[in-house]
């Protein structure tokens, strides 16, 4: 294989994967226009369709769906290659790709990311905040952050928090106004605000737990949102009640701008890990940045 032959292929498989030619020509470092020629000269040569395009979509045809299918794993194999050569190195380096949350990127990532890149000058991180539950294989990340009880099985995972609890919060004044509910039920008289679940799912159904009794609920309210802290700063406004991370209100709550209700009622559930692939070969950038990551965690966790 020549080496334009490779980078064509990259190319092709780029396009494909992110549905888009101005998508995948940021992720290779190219313009638009040369991507697009790229992938000509690699039909003409192979004297096949690759890639239907209309002005809003890009999508591989049925030749250009087999031949991904079979690029996938190779590409795989070269990464591997690469990495096992990185392993020499007296440092860690190369490109270390991660898919997280929004919370995790600012409670978890974020904090680390200065004490990572002084440790580790040679390593190229992208962190794409995504709250989806994304495939990191497909998606061609090296390793993703999630909540424990999301991870698929086949999945190495790092614990990166303990277990965390959800927390009913509003401003003081708005419980002296409409009262403070005693139980889940009372919040059917309340202004609850409420969150949709990524990419235009169901709205959450918020959840309680005491003495082994489950209750789940559908509440009423004024707003929906799909960030959890715009949610926040709607309970900060007074708006009404957040449901959301104990980790997230702690901070307004400890200052008093907050109230949290409900908290015999709040359950607990697994926090927050890094996971891999356990089929691959960890590269060393990767083992770099769980290392740090732990050693920014707070000394509770």
């Amino acid at each position: 294989m020549r080496g334009s032959d490779y980078a064509e292929l990259r190319a092709f498989a780029a396009v494909a994967e992110a549905a888009s030619f101005s998508r995948a020509a940021k992720r290779l470092g190219v313009s638009p226009s040369a991507l697009s020629q790229t992938l000509r000269g690699l039909e003409e040569r192979l004297g096949v369709r690759l890639l239907n395009r209309t002005t809003r979509s890009v999508t591989p045809t049925e030749a250009g769906e087999r031949l991904l299918d079979r690029l996938r794993p190779l590409f795989v194999e070269f990464d591997q290659a690469v990495q096992e050569v990185n392993r020499f190195r007296d440092s860690p380096a190369g490109r270390l790709r991660i898919n997280v949350p929004r919370f995790a990127a600012a409670h978890l990532v974020g904090p680390a990311l200065g004490r990572f890149h002084s440790a580790h000058p040679g390593v190229e991180l992208e962190v794409v905040v995504d709250d989806s539950i994304t495939d990191i294989v497909a998606g061609r990340f090296d390793a993703g952050i999630r909540l424990g009880e999301t991870l698929e099985r086949d999945m190495v995972a790092v614990p990166l928090t303990g277990s965390l609890e959800l927390a009913a919060v509003a401003t003081p004044d708005y419980f002296a106004e409409h009262g403070v509910p005693q139980s889940p039920a009372d919040l059917h008289r309340h202004r609850c605000l409420r969150f949709r679940w990524p990419g235009g799912g169901d709205l959450y159904r918020w959840e309680f737990e005491q003495g082994g009794q489950e209750v789940v609920l559908a509440v009423d309210g004024p707003l929906v949102v799909n960030d959890a802290a715009l949610m926040l700063q709607a309970a900060l406004g007074g708006v009404g009640i957040a449901y959301l991370l104990d980790r997230q209100a702690e901070a307004d709550v400890a200052a008093g701008r907050l109230q949290r209700v409900l908290r015999d009622w709040s359950p607990r559930f697994p926090g927050f890990y890094l996971y891999h692939p356990g089929r691959r070969q960890m590269p060393p950038a990767l083992r770099a940045f769980i290392e740090v990551l732990r050693a920014s965690m707070p000394r509770s966790n």
